[in-house]
């Protein structure tokens, strides 16, 4: 195992996909062990869901948390028993979204059941906000964050419509009611940007997602937090969280209705930890192709499947 200074990316929702975490689980009795542990705490059968689908309950918001994060965690955990990480001596930790609950738990400020127990809430409370709302979201290609924020502006018509995640330069998404979304998809035309419809739930990360954010509030509350052995990045600010364990529950609440700044997290993280190896484990590569975007002399290693 290398000495280099090792930081977690975790994936978010949209890396789910039929068949995640099955060949770590066939090559690994910590990812098997993972699977069942998840099976216990939640009261069905997580894994057959992850490795068997259908794509459409594996891409419900209300499954895909829990099996996003329990892959995660799994494939960690199997990178750990065959020596390629060392989850007590990381240096850091970030995830898109829901990640940032996977980068909490690798940091030790809850427990792997506390954790799983919260992402079920958050995915299921999301759900439900997302299908009391008629609402979209947009990725515009190539925009910036002036010209994101000029499109809202121009389209939202007395609706809701804001930016939701500023991924990687060129790559933001906005988030809102469905008018809104249309009229942003002509006016992104007009603004010469490229812009498309995504198919999603709901507008997450928007102020339609108030319902949940009010609900999580109480889940979270009743969790004990500690103090994170590692720095974390929020989404919500861009920087490293701090001690304080009532903020990094407001900063979590705050998250399903703000916008996520994970350009501005992993520059955070290059700038402070330069040189280091960056792993990001199952599921799928989103995060390696956003880190290209950002910042392509620095390379993830993904771990999606077994080497």
């Amino acid at each position: 195992m290398s000495d280099q200074a090792t930081i977690i990316l975790c994936p978010g929702q949209g890396a789910q996909h039929v068949g995640m975490g099955k060949a770590w689980a066939e090559a690994s009795d910590a990812a098997r062990s993972t699977f069942e542990q998840a099976g216990e705490v939640l009261g069905f059968d997580l894994a057959d869901v992850c490795f068997n689908g259908p794509d459409d309950k594996v891409n419900r918001t209300d499954v895909a948390q829990a099996a996003i994060y329990v892959t995660s965690i799994a494939c960690i955990r199997a990178l750990a028993e065959q020596g390629v990480v060392d989850c007590e001596s990381l240096t850091a930790a970030a995830g898109l979204s829901l990640g940032e609950y996977t980068a909490l738990h690798m940091a030790g400020v809850f427990s792997f059941e506390d954790g799983l127990k919260l992402v079920q809430q958050r995915g299921q409370f999301m759900q439900e906000a997302a299908e009391a709302s008629d609402s979209s979201m947009v990725a515009m290609i190539g925009a910036d964050e002036p010209q994101a924020v000029t499109l809202c502006d121009a389209a939202r018509g007395g609706e809701v419509l804001v930016p939701a995640n500023f991924n990687c330069p060129g790559q933001i998404v906005i988030s809102g009611s469905s008018g809104a979304c249309e009229r942003a998809l002509a006016e992104a035309e007009k603004m010469g940007v490229r812009a498309t419809a995504l198919t999603v739930a709901g507008a997450f990360h928007s102020p339609l997602m108030q319902p949940a954010a009010d609900r999580m509030a109480k889940a979270l509350n009743e969790v004990t937090f500690v103090a994170p052995k590692i720095p974390v990045l929020s989404n919500v600010t861009g920087q490293a969280h701090g001690d304080d364990v009532e903020q990094i529950k407001s900063l979590l609440v705050q998250q399903i209705t703000g916008a996520v700044r994970w350009e501005q997290n992993v520059r955070w993280l290059l700038e402070n930890h330069a040189g280091a190896r960056y792993v990001e484990p199952a599921p799928g590569k989103v995060l390696m192709g956003l880190m290209r975007r950002i910042d392509r002399g620095t390379k993830v290693e993904n771990h999606a499947e077994p080497k």
